[in-house]
């Protein structure tokens, strides 16, 4: 089994904003200039780059990103790239793992909002990363501070190479004002803005699985802790895209058979001001929304009649005992 491994250095807007160029969620890439030695979809991966020694095909060395061949004249290497949905950047990880002698020494990105259809010659681009140079087998953070929302991105790389990863966290753009107050929404789920704000271990799977749509592909898209050798439980914080009133919520325990929960428990509350740190600590005397339930092993568990009225919410804290994996987490809601 994989032991999950974060990226200490990561700034906070990797945990806070989901990454909108996520193909789970339905980004996709469009167009490039060039892709000889590697084919752009493999940028967006959402799995971590691979480096496999003596991996070839017919073009050359096998590597797990977009790489273009090298440029013999003039100009520079682009990709364009379909978001999930329309979201305001907040920040940008250009991946460049395992790529050394033939990593781009600087890199741009450009943005539009293109609401139908794909970009083409009309469309206007507007610079939201200017050039920045990039270093060979690394990670480049940078925090983007543009207001406007976008569908699109364009990475262009200087003069050719190869990325690896490009994650784009971003604020999901939802028109809350206009949606139907009498429909339910899933206000956790990552792709309308739901976010994990603090777990105590997520050392086989991240706690942020839990928000993504679908269902687990395998045991390792879901949130796992470890082995729990001491008293207490395992525990996630995640907070809601917009403040609603719960109606229904499903815990699924897809693929988890001889790891799953004994049962689960969940406390809500509605929170304003404060730190992630402060939440943590309010979150263990917040009220319970569903009391605690036992669960059975790769099933889907439903509850409505369980639910505690505590009105609107904004925060809710999934405990899990006393330890394990749970693959998805639904809350379906009344918008508040």
């Amino acid at each position: 089994m994989a032991i999950i491994t974060l990226d200490p250095n990561a700034p906070d807007f990797t945990r806070r904003y989901p990454n909108l160029a996520d193909p789970r969620l339905g980004a996709k890439t469009l167009a490039c200039s060039d892709d000889f030695f590697a084919e752009m979809s493999r940028m967006l991966n959402p799995d971590p780059a691979v480096f496999i020694p003596g991996k070839y095909d017919t073009n050359g060395k096998w590597m797990d990103g977009w790489e273009s061949r090298r440029k013999r004249a003039n100009g520079y290497d682009w990709c364009v790239l379909k978001l999930a949905r329309a979201g305001v950047l907040k920040g940008v990880d250009i991946d460049t793992s395992h790529f050394t002698g033939n990593y781009p020494p600087a890199a741009s990105l450009e943005g539009a909002l293109v609401p139908a259809g794909e970009p083409n010659a009309d469309t206007v681009w507007h610079e939201v990363l200017p050039s920045v140079n990039l270093q060979g087998n690394s990670h480049h953070y940078h925090e983007i501070k543009h207001t406007q929302a976008f569908t699109h991105l364009r990475l262009n790389i200087y003069p050719d190479g190869g990325v690896a990863r490009l994650r784009v966290y971003a604020q999901p753009e939802n028109d809350w004002a206009a949606a139907d107050k009498h429909s339910l929404f899933d206000l956790i789920a990552m792709e309308n803005g739901g976010y994990v704000v603090a777990t105590n271990n997520q050392h086989f799977g991240l706690a942020s699985n839990l928000l993504m749509p679908g269902r687990g592909v395998n045991m390792g898209d879901g949130w796992e802790t470890r082995r729990r050798r001491e008293p207490g439980n395992d525990w996630c914080i995640i907070a809601l895209a917009h403040p609603g009133i719960v109606e229904k919520i499903e815990v699924d325990t897809c693929h988890f058979k001889g790891n799953f929960p004994d049962s689960c428990s969940i406390q809500a509350a509605s929170m304003a001001g404060g730190t992630e740190t402060s939440l943590t600590t309010q979150s263990m005397f917040w009220p319970v929304l569903l009391p605690q339930q036992k669960l059975q092993m790769d099933h889907q568990h439903y509850y409505q009649q369980e639910i505690q009225a505590l009105g609107a919410i904004t925060h809710i804290r999934l405990n899990i005992f006393p330890d394990g994996g749970v693959s998805r987490l639904r809350l379906l809601s009344r918008l508040a």
